[in-house]
């Protein structure tokens, strides 16, 4: 059975002066400009909230990619970075992502978080951006 997520956006204005609201389904809700989006500052932006989902998503395939090799992480921190060029759009997402998982070593670490990668739904949704995974860094 398919979930469905929802958001809504409100603009007034023009894109260069005007401002608005997005609201998550869930609750969660921001505002925006397009200051904050081509110039970094002053208000959230799309592509932070498409990091978060990048960096939420790549956790849980991580862990499901351990758990399927019978390994179970103690934790996964992970961080996206989604690079936005003005006039091109979305051009990156870089992942970093440090974990404790017993019984495994880094290279092992390594491999999980390449199928991870791959496997996220939201890294095939991002098809035409170009997706790093800039360090994958096994603690303990």
């Amino acid at each position: 059975m398919a979930i469905t997520s929802n958001a809504t956006a409100t603009w007034k204005g023009d894109l260069g002066t005007g401002s608005g609201t997005a609201s998550l389904g869930s609750g969660s809700s921001f505002d925006m400009t397009w200051k904050a989006r081509a110039e970094q500052g002053g208000g959230s932006t799309p592509e932070e909230l498409i990091a978060g989902a990048h960096a939420s998503c790549f956790s849980m395939a991580l862990s499901n990619t351990l758990a399927e090799a019978g390994h179970t992480a103690d934790s996964l921190e992970t961080a996206a970075k989604v690079s936005f060029v003005a006039g091109t759009g979305i051009t990156t997402s870089v992942l970093s992502v440090t974990g404790r998982v017993p019984g495994i070593d880094q290279a092992q670490f390594q491999d999980y978080a390449e199928q991870a990668k791959a496997g996220c739904p939201v890294s095939q949704a991002l098809a035409g951006v170009d997706i790093q995974l800039e360090s994958a860094t096994l603690e303990g």
